[in-house]
């Protein structure tokens, strides 16, 4: 991976988290939670859409609404898990 793929796969993952936490609780998680969840997210989010046949394109913004679309998904379930170990 070049500097330049990196650091727009870190970008991404920065705005897709801060989104997501927006989104979710009110709040994003900090800076390295959010790169953290928005990386992560993007892969969950290109599986999952990607089983429904769904393609938002390319391109920056497309990237940033799938991986805030894992992120997301990612977030309910570490929510649901939480709430079912209490």
């Amino acid at each position: 991976m070049t500097l330049e793929g990196l650091l727009i796969t870190l970008i991404v993952g920065a705005v897709a988290g801060w989104l997501a936490g927006t989104l979710m609780k009110g709040s994003g998680f900090g800076l390295v939670a959010n790169i953290v969840i928005g990386i992560i997210g993007a892969f969950v989010g290109g599986y999952v859409l990607g089983m429904l046949g769904v393609s938002l394109g390319g391109g920056l913004i497309a990237a940033i609404i799938n991986a805030t679309i894992g992120a997301i998904i990612l977030l309910l379930v570490i929510g649901v898990l939480k709430k079912a170990t209490k």
